[in-house]
C-alpha cells in the first residue's frame, strides 16, 4: 500500500506564465480580497465551585457532631454492658442498624450527586460540541445519552432509532438533533405535563383555601413533589438530601434568568387575568401562585436536562400554563 502524497493539480509556472501573458496585454490581476465571515466565539458556561465560609462551617459542625454522637454511644454501650450483657448488646445491635441504614443514606446521596454531575457534564458537553462544531464530542455525547436511559424501558425505541441514525450523520448539530428528538422528546412532553398539572393544583387549592398558612405549606410540597418529579424523569429520583441540592439550583436558576422577580411573561399573564382578579382577590392570588408553581417548574426542567434545547424550543408560561387563562374566560363569561 503506498503512502499518501500531496499532488500539484496546476503544472509548476503556470501561474507565472498567466501572469506574464496578462501583463502584455494590459491586463491587471489582483488577489481576490473578499471579507471571509468569522464565526463568534461561544462562550460555553462552567459551573465554579467556590469555596464558601459556610460551607467551611457546616464541614466543622458535621464533624463535631459525628464525632459526639459516636463517644455517646461508646459510652451507652459500654455503660449497659457493665450494668447487663443483654441490654448492651441489645443497643449494640440497634448502633449497627442505625450505622448501616446511615451508610446507605450516604450512598444513596452520593449517587445521587454523581448523577447530577454527569447530566451537567453532558449538557455543558453538547455546549461546546454545537459551539465547535465537533462531530467526535457530539457522537459522544449521543453515545453517553444512550447510556444514561440504557436502564429504562420506555427509551428503547428512541435508544434503539439514535443507535442506526447515528453512522449517518455528519454534523454534530444533526447529531445532538436526533438524539434530542429521539430520547428526550417524549420526556419533555411528561415534564410539561407534569408542570401543567401541578400548577393548576395549585391554582385551584390556593384559591379556595380559607387560610394563608395552608397555601404557603401546600404550595412548598407542591413544588418539592414537582421538583423530584422532573427530576426523575430526565435522570431519577433524588434523595432528601439531592432534593435540597437541586432546590438550591433551580433557586440560581431562577435568579440568573429573573425569573424569581416576575419577568415579563408572568406579568403579562398576571395582566391577563386582570378581571379575574377584580371578580376575586383569591381567584387572583390563585392564578398567580399557578404561575409561579409553573416557572419553578420550568427552571427544573432547565436545570435536569441532560442536553440543551438544539431543534425543540424551551418551553415557556403560556405552553404548560396556558389552562389558567381559561379562569379569565369563566369570570367574564360570569361577569357578563
Amino acid at each position: 500500500m503506498k503512502a499518501p502524497r500531496a499532488i500539484r493539480l496546476d503544472p509548476a509556472g503556470t501561474a507565472p506564465a498567466i501572469a506574464a501573458d496578462a501583463r502584455e496585454h494590459g491586463i491587471a490581476i489582483r488577489p481576490e480580497s473578499e471579507p471571509i465571515d468569522t464565526a463568534e466565539p461561544v462562550m460555553v458556561p462552567v459551573a465554579r465551585r467556590r469555596w464558601s465560609w459556610g460551607g467551611l462551617f457546616v464541614a466543622g459542625l458535621s464533624g463535631f457532631l459525628t464525632l459526639s454522637i459516636g463517644v455517646w454511644a461508646e459510652r451507652t454501650i459500654v455503660s449497659l454492658m457493665n450494668e447487663s450483657p443483654v441490654l448492651g448488646y441489645a443497643a449494640l445491635a440497634f448502633a449497627g442498624l442505625a450505622a448501616l441504614a446511615l451508610l446507605v443514606m450516604l450512598a444513596r446521596v452520593l449517587r445521587d450527586i454523581l448523577r447530577e454531575r454527569k447530566v451537567e457534564a453532558l449538557r455543558l458537553r453538547a455546549t461546546a460540541a454545537l459551539a465547535g462544531s465537533s462531530l467526535t464530542e457530539a457522537q459522544a455525547v449521543a453515545e453517553d445519552l444512550g447510556r444514561l436511559y440504557a436502564s429504562r424501558a420506555d427509551t428503547a425505541r428512541g435508544r434503539a432509532l439514535l443507535t442506526d441514525s447515528l453512522p449517518q450523520l455528519f454534523a454534530a448539530r444533526d447529531v445532538l438533533t436526533v438524539a434530542e428528538r429521539s430520547l428526550l422528546a417524549p420526556l419533555d412532553a411528561q415534564a410539561q405535563a407534569q408542570i401543567a398539572q401541578a400548577a393548576r393544583r395549585v391554582s385551584l387549592v390556593t384559591a379556595v383555601s380559607p387560610r394563608a398558612l395552608i397555601d404557603v405549606v401546600f404550595v412548598l410540597v407542591a413544588c418539592a413533589r414537582l421538583l423530584r418529579t422532573i427530576a426523575g424523569i430526565y435522570a431519577g429520583r433524588p434523595g432528601t438530601l439531592g432534593l435540597i441540592r437541586l432546590g438550591r439550583q433551580v433557586l440560581g436558576h431562577l435568579v440568573v434568568t429573573g425569573g424569581i422577580a416576575a419577568g415579563d411573561a408572568v406579568i403579562q399573564q398576571v395582566v391577563g387575568q386582570g378581571l379575574a382578579a377584580r371578580l376575586s382577590a383569591k381567584l387572583g392570588e390563585g392564578v398567580l401562585n399557578g404561575l409561579l408553581t409553573a416557572r419553578i417548574g420550568l427552571a427544573a426542567l432547565a436545570v435536569c436536562r441532560p442536553l440543551p434545547f438544539v431543534e425543540a424550543t424551551p418551553p415557556t408560561l403560556g405552553d404548560v400554563a396556558g389552562d389558567l387563562t381559561s379562569w379569565r374566560g369563566a369570570a367574564e363569561q360570569g361577569a357578563s
